[in-house]
């Protein structure tokens, strides 16, 4: 029920009242459509309908349709309206009341109607689903809210005609008797006058009815004698008592009660102190109803509320409330863990078998899970589609979880018998382990969510523990990626340039660009922190024109001032196959004026041969245009020799593994690796290749190279990638390094 709600329109007070047309909360919602008023008109008839079956109401036929409609309508916009309030369904539960619709079975027929709603107006979804829920338990709320209330009303009733009674006794004893007794006796409530001991003096037959036994077997008995235990302290204590000693006039309660075949139930009590001509406390009156339905839909509707339908599995609310529970209950050194289990390969089995089959292998899976998980005593909830979580509250440590995961790994990893079809399952877990204290539920979560993804990432069917270095790593990552087109826009990137230097005369051949992200928190980014996101993302497409674009302004410029060196560019191959590079580097060439000889386009082995054929076309395009093409990284990847006769390829940049093996190292095969190194140089010039060796960092590779015959180097021997400035004033002193030759 809310904390708070309107006043309630008085059952008793006049004719019968509307209550549905009180304000929504929340904002404003757009007017209803003529097709959603039809359908809610022609769903107000049916409920009209399926009502008047069961109970008797004070409005005819057509009033109560026209009533039911405008309450269906206030329970249809509270679906959608936010902030969500429950109002309407208590509003509705209430109205149910008054107009004398006060059978159980309305209750629970109607909240069946209207589970239905969201469905019936198109506005079904698992949110509208949980809010409908909510809006179903106000309507249980209300409805017992306004019973009370009537039910108060004749317990008042009642009580004023005991008084009376008592009043007129010696005028006009028998009289008074027998209204007393047509009173008494023709009551729709439960009714007992006990002495200020609790023993029962006189019960009616509603009461006798309600507790199973005859009037004549509870006279005489105690009122505790049919109170449940463990409500019977409380009641002595503070209610009874009080009454007793005439320290209060009357009081109200809800307790359970024994029936005489041992069952229990729920009633609402009103007592009431009746007390003797010189004010001590002569006997009490007690009134109730019965209310064992109305706690048992609200149980099932809370149930509904807090339950997946499918698998019968708690759901993502009760999840949340027990863990809720969990961290406000636990002690300050508590530990707790969570499973997060996704099911790898779902999609698949439904969209190739059909829903019908996916939902009874999760019924399977749910089962197998709450059989393994709760004989720990730990809870497993399904939280949607394929995912399951196991909530363990009081944590033993790591360990345990782990061998939990490899159980339920085991578990469920038999196959599945549904229909002909035997269907293999396996999931992916994440693991999250950790102190309650400077935590919270929603971090538990997302921590655990993520972990899962990993185990998925990194083949599926096993767990991974929780690691947070891991996580700062990733949020590190998700945070270059929404901050890259913008970092474009500000500037934040540039371009520095490494010498490509001939091994025969030290000469600068080519500066090689190499972009780098000046980030303002994190300072100078290497490209391998950026790239592979941006060639995940696609925006490897927009960075890649802009490196092309500066690098040819810069290229041009150098030309200018009397520099001849190149300008080599590294291409992705997502600008190959999704870009359109050939008018990128024509647009780029256009704008800056470099000739497209001084333009060379560097692109990994892998990429050129270990793909599709896309990129082999375009830069055959772009070679035609005289731009020249070097492979990068060459060796690492197919060294499919024979293929490098047909590709459009002027030079081979040798990988740095092969470079490294030249340095001489105790253990080292250099000897091969020379033979090596040779064999691949001679190769290329047979295909008419040029070499350039990358990673140089000696004085003795760079001699190595050159007596193999390597037409170029580049690498820390010479320079470290440079600033513009850096390179203006390494031509401008005449652009050639000391090879030592």
């Amino acid at each position: 029920m809310p904390t708070s709600r309107s006043p309630i329109v008085s059952l008793h007070s006049g004719d019968h009242q509307s209550l549905s047309h009180s304000e929504t909360p929340g904002a404003a919602l757009e007017p209803r459509s003529v097709e959603e008023s039809s359908v809610l008109d022609v769903f107000g008839s049916q409920w009209a309908n399926i009502v008047l079956e069961t109970g008797f109401s004070a409005l005819n036929r057509g009033d109560l349709a026209t009533e039911l409609t405008v309450l269906a309508g206030d329970i249809a916009d509270a679906l959608l309206t936010d902030p969500f309030s429950d109002e309407a369904g208590f509003r509705t539960g209430v109205a149910l009341v008054h107009t004398r619709l006060t059978d159980v079975v309305v209750l629970r027929k109607s909240s069946q109607l209207l589970s239905r709603l969201p469905r019936i107006i198109g506005r079904a979804s698992p949110e509208t689903a949980v809010r409908m829920s909510m809006l179903i338990g106000a309507l249980g709320a209300g409805f017992a809210h306004a019973l009370k209330e009537q039910t108060v009303h004749e317990q008042e009733t009642i009580h004023s005609a005991v008084l009376a009674a008592r009043g007129r006794a010696e005028l006009a004893l028998r009289a008074s008797e027998e209204r007393f007794r047509a009173v008494f006796e023709g009551a729709a409530i439960a009714v007992a006058i006990c002495d200020v001991n609790g023993t029962f003096l006189d019960v009616n037959p509603v009461l006798a009815n309600m507790v199973g036994e005859p009037t004549s077997a509870i006279r005489g008995r105690s009122v505790f004698d049919f109170v449940h235990p463990d409500d019977a302290i409380d009641m002595h204590r503070e209610v009874f008592d009080k009454l007793a000693r005439g320290e209060a006039g009357r009081a109200h309660v809800e307790k359970r009660f024994r029936r005489g075949n041992g069952e229990m139930g729920w009633t609402r009590l009103a007592l009431s102190l009746v007390r003797s001509e010189d004010g001590s406390p002569d006997y009490l009156v007690a009134m109730g109803e019965d209310v064992t339905e109305r706690h048992q839909l609200q149980h099932q509707l809370r149930h509904q509320a807090l339950h997946d339908p499918l698998t019968g599995l708690p759901n993502r609310s009760l999840l949340y409330e027990k863990l809720d529970e969990t961290f406000s209950r636990s002690r300050h050194d508590g530990r707790i863990g969570l499973l997060f289990l996704d099911l790898d390969g779902f999609k698949v089995i439904n969209d190739r078998l059909g829903h019908g089959t996916g939902d009874r292998l999760l019924v399977e899976v749910a089962d197998r899970l709450h059989a393994t998980v709760t004989k720990r005593g730990h809870m497993v909830a399904r939280i949607g589609g394929d995912e399951f979580v196991v909530l363990v509250s009081d944590s033993p440590g790591l360990d345990d979880l782990t061998v939990l995961a490899d159980e339920i790994l085991d578990t469920i990893k038999k196959p599945i018998k549904v229909d002909e079809h035997a269907l293999p399952v396996n999931a992916s877990i994440g693991i999250v382990e950790r102190p309650i204290a400077g935590t919270e539920p929603a971090e538990l979560m997302r921590a655990a969510d993520s972990t899962m993804y990993w185990a998925k990432a990194e083949g599926k069917g096993r767990w991974r523990v929780y690691d947070e270095q891991r996580s700062e790593y990733e949020l590190f990552l998700y945070r270059l990626e929404s901050e890259m087109a913008g970092a474009l826009d500000r500037g934040e990137f540039i371009l520095n340039y490494q010498p490509l230097v001939g091994l025969e005369d030290g000469r600068i051949r080519g500066l090689e660009a190499l972009i780098r992200w000046m980030h303002p928190e994190y300072g100078l980014l290497s490209p391998d922190k950026f790239i592979p996101k941006a060639e995940e993302n696609g925006f490897i497409l927009e960075l890649g024109r802009w490196v092309l674009q500066q690098a040819c302004m810069q290229g041009k410029a150098w030309q200018l001032s009397g520099a001849q060196p190149f300008v080599s560019v590294n291409v992705a191959m997502l600008q190959c196959t999704e870009g359109d590079l050939r008018a990128d580097v024509l647009t780029a060439l256009e704008h800056s004026g470099l000739a497209p000889e001084k333009l060379q386009l560097e692109i990994t082995e892998s990429a050129m041969m270990g793909g599709p054929m896309e990129p082999v076309a375009v830069l055959g395009d772009v070679v035609c245009e005289g731009v020249r093409v070097a492979i990068d990284d060459f060796g690492t990847g197919y060294s499919n020799w024979s293929a490098l006769r047909r590709l459009p390829v002027h030079d081979l940049k040798l990988a740095g593994a092969f470079v490294e093996g030249l340095r001489p190292r105790e253990g080292s095969l250099v000897e091969v690796d020379t033979r090596i190194v040779g064999t691949m140089i001679s190769m290329a010039h047979a295909l008419g290749l040029s070499v350039t060796a990358e990673n140089v960092e000696t004085q003795e590779q760079a001699t190595r190279l050159r007596e193999l015959g390597c037409d170029a180097g580049q690498g820390w021997l010479f320079a470290k990638p440079m600033s513009v400035l850096e390179v203006d004033k390494l031509l401008a002193a005449n652009g050639r390094f000391d090879t030592g030759f």
